[in-house]
C-alpha cells in the first residue's frame, strides 16, 4: 500500500479511503465489520463517514467495527457535519456553532472515540458566515476533540475565503477538500485542483466510479436487474446523472479497460487515484465482493497513450454527467 500526505499535514493516509456510507443500511453490521477488517488487512488506514448517513447508524457501525478489532489508533477517522439530523428542528442542520458543537459530541459517542482525526463540513453554507463555522471548528481542535478540519464539495472561491478568514483570525485552517470527481465529471480540474496544489490541500474525491455508472453494468439498452438507476422516479439527482452522454462514454471506455485486463470499476477508480493532486479516492462498496474488486484498482497504472484516449472521450475540465451539482453555489444547491 502506498501512503500519501494528507494535504500539508504530517499525517499519512492510504491511497484508497474506505467510505462507510452503506454501513448499517444497505450493508448489515456484521458484513460492515468484516469489510473494515479486510480493508485494514489490505493496508487501508483511512475511513470516512458522516453523521447524516442513516442518521447516525453509519457512525455507530464504524465505531463498533474499530472497537471490535482494537485498531482505532491505527486509523485516520473522518466524519462530517452539516446535513439535517431532524425533520422538524430548524437548528438540527447547517454550519452554525450550535449545530457543529452538538453534532461533534454526538459523533464522538457514536464512533466510540475521544477524537475525530478529520472533521469536515459536508457542504458550504449559504446563510452562516464562514467565520462562525471556523471559530467553532477551531475550538474543537483546541479542545482536542478534533485533530484536523476539512471541507466537502466547496467551490474553490469558498475554500480560499476560508483560508483568508483563518489567517485573519488565527483559526486552524481547512487541510482537505472532498469533491465529486470521476471520468464523467472533471470540472474540479478547472479551479479546485489548482487551488489544492497552490495551498496544500488534500483531495479525497467522492463517487470515483460515478455512483455505479462506471462499473460497466449500465450499457445502452442493457439495464441490470438490480441497480440504483433502475428506479429513478422522484430522484432528480439520479435522473440528472443518467445521461446519454454518460452511456456513450462508457461504451468507448470499456475497450480501453479490457485492453488492460481489469474491470471497468477498477479502470475508473485507478484513473482517479492517479490524477494530479488526488490524495485518496473514497470507495463505497456495499458488499465484500465490491470491496475486493475496488482493491484491485491499487495495481492499475496508465500509459500516456491511454490517458490521451481518455481525454478525447471526456476532455479535461469538462462534464458529461453532473455529479458536482453545487458548482455554481447558491440556494439551489440544497434541493438535491
Amino acid at each position: 500500500m502506498e501512503y500519501r500526505s494528507l494535504g500539508r499535514t504530517g499525517v499519512k493516509v492510504s491511497k484508497l479511503c474506505l467510505g462507510c456510507l452503506t454501513f448499517g443500511a444497505a450493508t448489515e453490521p456484521e458484513d460492515s465489520y468484516n469489510m473494515v477488517d479486510r480493508a485494514i488487512d489490505a493496508g487501508i488506514n483511512f475511513l470516512d463517514t458522516a453523521n447524516q448517513y442513516s442518521l447516525g447508524k453509519s457512525e455507530e457501525v464504524t465505531g463498533q467495527a474499530l472497537k471490535r478489532n482494537g485498531k482505532r489508533d491505527r486509523i485516520v477517522l473522518a466524519t462530517k457535519v452539516f446535513r439535517a439530523m431532524s425533520e422538524d428542528d430548524p437548528n438540527a442542520a447547517g454550519a452554525s456553532r450550535r449545530h457543529i458543537i452538538e453534532q461533534c459530541e454526538a459523533s464522538l459517542r457514536r464512533l466510540q472515540t475521544d477524537y475525530i482525526d478529520l472533521y469536515q463540513i459536508h457542504r458550504a453554507s449559504v446563510d452562516v458566515p464562514i467565520d462562525e463555522t471556523l471559530r467553532a471548528l477551531d475550538d474543537l481542535v483546541t479542545s482536542g476533540k478534533v485533530r484536523y478540519i476539512g471541507s466537502t464539495t466547496f467551490p474553490a472561491w469558498k475554500i480560499v475565503e476560508s483560508l483568508w478568514v483563518s489567517k485573519e483570525h488565527g483559526f486552524n485552517r481547512f487541510v482537505s477538500e472532498q469533491p465529486p470527481y470521476n471520468l464523467l465529471d472533471r470540472r474540479i480540474e478547472r479551479e479546485v485542483i489548482p487551488m489544492a496544489q497552490t495551498y496544500g490541500f488534500g483531495i479525497m474525491p467522492w463517487s470515483p466510479i460515478a455512483g455505479g455508472l462506471l462499473t460497466g453494468k449500465y450499457r445502452k439498452g442493457k439495464m441490470p436487474v438490480h441497480g440504483r438507476y433502475n428506479d429513478m422516479s422522484g430522484k432528480p439527482w439520479l435522473e440528472a446523472t443518467f445521461t446519454t452522454g454518460a452511456l456513450d462514454a462508457v461504451e468507448q471506455l470499456i475497450p480501453i479497460a479490457e485492453s488492460k485486463s481489469c474491470t471497468m470499476a477498477q479502470f475508473a477508480l485507478g484513473w482517479v487515484m492517479n490524477r494530479p493532486a488526488v490524495t485518496s479516492p473514497i470507495i463505497g462498496p456495499r458488499t465484500m465482493e465490491q470491496l475486493e474488486d475496488n482493491l484491485g484498482a491499487l495495481e492499475i497504472s496508465f500509459t500516456q497513450e491511454e490517458l490521451d484516449k481518455i481525454d478525447i472521450i471526456i476532455p479535461p475540465g469538462r462534464m458529461i454527467s453532473p455529479f458536482n451539482r453545487d458548482e455554481g453555489f447558491g440556494p439551489h444547491i440544497y434541493r438535491w
